[in-house]
């Protein structure tokens, strides 16, 4: 596609008021009154940060070094975290946190213990999720 001089001032010129049309529609509605029927219940009113549950997560693991697809395991605890919620491993790649394929269920007192085998060769910074929370980063070298 040959893209001339013009056509990228066309499409900048498109964009811009597209975006532009957006903000506005979204400013407008934001500000327009909803009506409600008097009968409508209250919504419930949401609650400050600080009364709400706060999670966090722990993880540790029982080597810091190991062979490649060596088993070991990655232990730790949650609060905050209903029993039986999954805590999953996570494996930064080039940049970008990736899921893996280990996960378990937590225990009654939020514990939980985790059987982890690395392939990639290296220094391997991971973390375990619960919900929407992290915990702290940890590495494991594969060798």
């Amino acid at each position: 596609m040959i893209v001339s001089k013009r056509n990228h001032l066309r499409l900048a010129v498109v964009t811009t008021v597209s975006v532009l049309s957006l903000v506005l529609a979204g400013t407008a509605l934001a500000a327009a009154p909803v009506a409600r029927p008097a009968s409508a219940a209250q919504p419930a009113p949401v609650q400050p940060a600080a009364a709400r549950a706060t999670v966090t997560v722990t993880a540790k693991p029982s080597a810091s070094s190991v062979q490649a697809w060596q088993l070991f395991r990655v232990t730790g605890t949650t609060t905050g975290l209903k029993a039986g919620s999954t805590v999953t491993l996570q494996q930064k790649q080039h940049g970008t946190w990736v899921t893996l394929p280990a996960s378990v269920r937590t225990t009654a007192d939020g514990s939980y213990s985790l059987g982890v085998k690395l392939g990639i060769k290296g220094l391997n910074e991971l973390r375990v999720i619960g919900g929407d929370t992290a915990s702290p980063v940890f590495t494991v070298t594969v060798r």
